[in-house]
């Protein structure tokens, strides 16, 4: 069997605060720490070094394309943990010529002499957490950064020698009017970010909103929001080639794009996930403990979870990502991601064809404006 491509996802647990809409695996910095400082960096490198060997035999010395450092609040820690966190991974993992290392970071925590520490430990792309330039909205969202914050940590970025960026901003917030959304989209293209993430705020359950829900746009105003939103992106050069994602041309996330094409990463760090293809065909998901005392614990194993994916279970799993694409996928791709038959699928196919929610032709599929709109409802075809 013909492997996917290969990345490497990086989980830093903390943050300076919760965020009320937040069910990311975060953990806020215990209010006794008066700095960063407090953060256990070194020990958590040497522990994501530790788990990383654990993962080497299900990878049998394949290539990494791309590697993201998500959390949490990755800009917590500082250059000087990156570069060590780097020298460590060179030493057990090949990375190709052109691997895309991307770093999330938050306005309320980085300065500029840091961000130019993270571009000599090898980062070349970031990940900036602006979710909003509005201070009521900051505000409501729990974010400790101002608008003017967020206009330097940009600008820091790029005197830092960061052209390749990415700028986080919801839209359809508490209380928010489509001149309000678009006002900080407007303001997010003026930065000249090459790629954008423009999503929508959904209440998950285990967050702050979920057992407060705030007053959110209806259903309608969203739509609204997200259609005026898509046109003025596209008017100035972004193309949106996932269903949250936007970029200029040639600066589309490699990353990501290995996710929604149902590619292959390990996951390292206190709650990361991994999908991993073997030589036989079979699927490894991996889990790792999610509380960092318990990850940081020499006598407990990093690995909470190991299991083979059930082949009734691959293509709801391919579906849910490769159909967030909005330009869709040669159909091939099926079969050399999931080492399925196409017609294990094919009268889902049809039947979702024939109620106009995909479309198929020359071997590619790709969701019509309906089946995006109603996307759960194609995914729910494939459960079975």
């Amino acid at each position: 069997m013909n492997l996917p491509p290969l990345s490497l996802y990086v989980h830093i647990p903390w943050c300076v605060r919760k965020c009320p809409y937040c069910d990311f695996n975060s953990h806020a910095i215990p209010s006794s720490s008066k700095s960063y400082s407090s953060l256990p960096e070194l020990d958590y490198i040497e522990r994501l070094l530790l788990d990383l060997q654990d993962d080497l035999a299900w990878v049998r010395n394949r290539s990494i394309c791309s590697i993201f450092i998500g959390g949490g609040t990755p800009s917590l820690f500082s250059g000087l943990a990156y570069q060590q966190l780097f020298a460590g991974l060179k030493q057990y993992l090949q990375l190709t010529h052109d691997c895309e290392i991307t770093l999330e970071a938050n306005p309320g925590t980085i300065e500029q002499a840091r961000f130019e520490d993270y571009r000599e430990a090898g980062i070349n792309r970031l990940s900036i957490g602006i979710q909003s330039f509005n201070p009521q909205q900051l505000k409501t969202l729990g974010r400790i950064h101002d608008h003017n914050e967020a206009i330097n940590a940009v600008s820091a970025a790029r005197a830092a020698g960061f052209d390749n960026f990415n700028l986080d901003l919801m839209f359809a917030l508490p209380g928010q009017s489509l001149d309000g959304a678009m006002s900080d989209l407007r303001q997010a293209i003026e930065l000249e970010p090459k790629h954008l993430s423009w999503y929508q705020l959904t209440i998950e359950p285990n967050t702050e909103f979920y057992t407060k829900p705030p007053a959110l746009p209806t259903d309608d105003n969203s739509a609204q929001i997200q259609e005026e939103g898509i046109n003025l992106l596209a008017s100035e050069g972004y193309s949106r080639y996932e269903i949250s994602a936007y970029s200029q041309e040639g600066y589309e996330a490699r990353h990501n794009l290995n996710y929604w094409t149902f590619g292959d990463y390990l996951g390292i760090g206190a709650g990361a996930h991994g999908k991993l293809t073997q030589p036989n065909g079979d699927i490894l998901r991996t889990r790792k403990t999610k509380i960092p005392r318990d990850y940081l614990n020499p006598l407990k194993s990093p690995c909470t979870e190991r299991l083979i994916v059930p082949s009734a279970e691959l293509p709801l799993e391919f579906m849910m990502n490769a159909l967030r694409l909005t330009k869709g996928f040669n159909l091939e791709l099926f079969t050399k991601h999931t080492g399925l038959e196409l017609k294990d699928i094919q009268p889902i196919l049809q039947n979702l064809e024939a109620r106009n929610l995909l479309a198929i032709s020359y071997n590619h599929l790709q969701t019509t404006a309906k089946g995006s709109a109603f996307l759960n409802e194609v995914l729910m075809n494939f459960m079975d």
